[in-house]
């Protein structure tokens, strides 16, 4: 709940309801979780000054590492005061900040993050179809890539032992190739020999 808004009763019931929902789709894939109205029951940041987003997602391994966290807002909390109090101090956590916003409040909630310079890593939609609420991600953070490394361009000395060992190579199946053609020519050789050999022996006799 936020520390500085009173919603009316209709919305409140509908941000708790947004929570629920998430807390059961995060739920397959992490620990969560949730303050629901008054209740701050998981918290992240310091001791000192603990933050009391919407949802809290913890990573199912030894650790249980904050893996994101999620705040929910309604259409009278998507305001400047709001954005300066809650989201700023949720961007700067390490853990992913996710924004859930009414349909009808994303270009203000864009505006707000554009001008406090605050990091967020998906802003989603959540409206009604029917008796059905649906959720749809309308933005996401892009993913900062490592530059990639620059190859150096060889040296002299690296690329003259290269042309080196090339030479040595070719010397060398040239050198196979001479000593097969020898064997190949004293083979020829010693058959012609065997075959003056037998035509004298026929002669002979």
């Amino acid at each position: 709940m936020s520390p500085i808004l009173l919603r009316p009763v209709r919305e409140q019931l509908e941000h708790d309801r947004v929570i629920r929902l998430l807390q059961t789709k995060w739920r397959r894939r992490y620990q969560v979780g949730i303050n629901v109205g008054s209740d701050q029951t998981a918290s992240v940041g310091q001791a000192s000054a603990p933050l009391y987003p919407d949802l809290v997602l913890w990573s199912n391994e030894r650790g249980h590492r904050v893996e994101g966290v999620v705040e929910v807002e309604t259409g009278e909390s998507v305001n400047n005061m709001e954005a300066l109090a809650q989201w700023a101090p949720f961007g700067r956590l390490r853990a992913p900040f996710h924004l859930y916003v009414p349909n009808g409040s994303v270009e203000v909630a864009r505006r707000l993050i554009t001008e406090n310079k605050i990091a967020v890593s998906e802003i989603w939609t959540y409206y009604l179809i029917g008796d059905q609420m649906r959720f749809t991600m309308v933005y996401r953070a892009p993913v900062t890539e490592r530059p990639a490394t620059r190859r150096t361009a060889p040296s002299r000395a690296a690329a003259g032992s290269r042309k080196a060992a090339v030479g040595r190579r070719s010397a060398t199946k040239t050198a196979r190739k001479a000593r097969g053609a020898q064997r190949g020519s004293r083979a020829g050789q010693r058959s012609s020999k065997k075959g003056t050999r037998t035509t004298r022996t026929q002669k002979r006799k």
